[in-house]
């Protein structure tokens, strides 16, 4: 059984490597295009960004009444909670391992060009959005290729390929197994929890919350998502400043083999820098999702004040998921060096990895942050993906598929906990990017629209300051 599973693991990654080696260039394409449309948002208005998110997380204007299913903190939230996972814990230590340091500055470079990306699909999630029968929103990408594309055969193809492609991711890829796997694997390395009983417990908790639709995971994602990222910071902080002095070595490190080929001590193990830049994109799209198409799904259903403010929401994700939190993993695990040792390389692998640089430091308390992170990541992550499987899924079946596709889901994770770790990561590779090419293609014939709404909006009102100023106005014309 093992040899099976080892021969499957080959064949996958070999799969997705041959995916990525072509679709690699198409994101940092879209990347690059996107940032010029925008008129590089991700730098002009970075400070709005975080001024939206920070209100958002301040409740600033929750009592407004808006269209939407959930507040535009909530749905950023909730969108936070898919992206901030175990990718960012497990795929980062995992990009270490497998595309050496280099592929830390690749995935850096995912990141700032993804939050343009991200801006693009939260913009036209909210613009292009509709509603069921049941009143609840209906958005992401499959509704702005139904509803943007002037040629509309295309989109009747191009639609439903992405809804079939983000339900398959859903159910078998990023959001659901890799997540569950990884939980899993971080309670056994750490504490010797078998991997029957995280499955059980990941099963019931993930079942209890997804009964209450995109409400009850949104108010779940606000309250756990800011709790989660600050504990994983502060110890984080800790275990970097214990090993201070090797920084900038590590930076050394990041900065040089983006561009050149590293080699492990005696020369065993080697990095080329296509390998640092496939491991950095594949692992930077694993966690910020730009590109991907599954955030712009939770982004439309928000009580947003316009499509602009929840692009900008997008925006901040972005930096949170990857600027932030991914950068921090990255330091943990080059400052403390357990990453070139050769049983990291052949058996400690992902979350394990990064607790056992985390524990190297803080001991005990470094394993409990990881354990209790890889848990709060995955399961938020589990939530948020399972909601953006739910709305692939009503797209293509309608409304009466919910039920079976919430067995199907849960049963999957249960599964995902119990299975290897590299055969997940490759299957999740390979169902990112079947997920992203149909979202890719309708952000590049879209992007005159993301251009032109953002010009507009920002030709109207100079700040988002008028923006507030011009809707108090027109709330009292309306009133008087």
């Amino acid at each position: 059984m093992e040899g099976l599973l080892a021969n499957l693991s080959s064949w996958v990654d070999k799969t997705a490597y041959n995916i990525w080696s072509v679709l690699l260039f198409f994101l940092l394409a879209a990347g690059i295009w996107l940032t010029i449309r925008t008129g590089f948002v991700q730098f002009r208005h970075l400070g709005d960004a975080f001024r939206i998110m920070f209100a958002g997380l301040l409740h600033k204007g929750k009592k407004e009444k808006r269209e939407g299913d959930v507040s535009a903190f909530q749905a950023l939230s909730t969108a936070l909670a898919a992206t901030v996972g175990n990718g960012n814990i497990g795929g980062v230590a995992f990009a270490l391992t497998t595309g050496g340091p280099g592929a830390i500055f690749w995935l850096w470079i995912c990141g700032f060009l993804g939050m343009a990306t991200k801006y693009s699909e939260a913009l036209l999630g909210v613009k292009y959005r509709e509603h069921y029968p049941d009143g609840k929103i209906a958005g992401g990408p499959m509704y702005y290729i139904k509803n943007g594309f002037t040629h509309k055969k295309f989109a009747a193809i191009l639609a439903p390929a992405f809804a079939i492609c983000g339900a398959f991711a859903a159910l078998f890829g990023t959001g659901n197994m890799m997540q569950a796997n990884q939980m899993a694997m971080v309670f056994e390395s750490q504490f010797g929890v078998p991997k029957i009983v995280s499955a059980v417990v990941i099963t019931l908790f993930v079942g209890i919350v997804i009964i209450g639709g995109i409400k009850r995971i949104g108010a779940v994602a606000e309250r756990v998502v800011p709790v989660m990222i600050f504990l994983y910071i502060i110890v984080g902080t800790f275990v970097i400043l214990s090993n201070v002095s090797v920084l900038p070595k590590v930076f050394a490190l990041i900065f040089t083999h983006a561009f050149k080929p590293y080699a492990m001590a005696g020369g065993a193990i080697g990095y080329t820098v296509k390998m640092a830049m496939q491991m950095g994109f594949r692992r930077g799209l694993l966690t910020n999702e730009a590109g991907l198409g599954s955030a712009p799904i939770a982004h439309a259903a928000a009580q947003a004040k316009s499509p602009i403010h929840q692009g900008l929401m997008g925006v901040a994700e972005v930096f949170v998921d990857t600027i932030v939190v991914c950068s921090f993993t990255a330091l943990i695990n080059l400052s403390t060096g357990l990453w070139q040792a050769k049983k990291a390389a052949d058996a400690i692998q992902g979350t394990a990895l990064t607790a056992s640089s985390f524990a190297s430091e803080a001991g005990i308390i470094g394993s409990a942050t990881v354990a209790i992170g890889s848990f709060l990541f995955g399961y938020t992550t589990l939530i948020g993906w399972y909601y953006y499987g739910e709305q692939c899924m009503k797209f293509l079946f309608g409304l009466r598929v919910t039920q079976i596709y919430r067995v199907i889901y849960i049963a999957l994770g249960f599964i995902g906990a119990l299975i290897s770790i590299q055969l997940v990561f490759y299957v999740g590779d390979i169902a990112n990017a079947l997920m992203a090419i149909p979202n890719l293609i309708a952000l590049f014939v879209l992007s005159g629209v993301v251009a032109g709404t953002s010009r507009e909006f920002w030709k109207k009102y100079r700040t988002l300051d008028d923006f507030d100023r011009a809707q108090v106005m027109e709330s009292r014309v309306e009133k008087s």
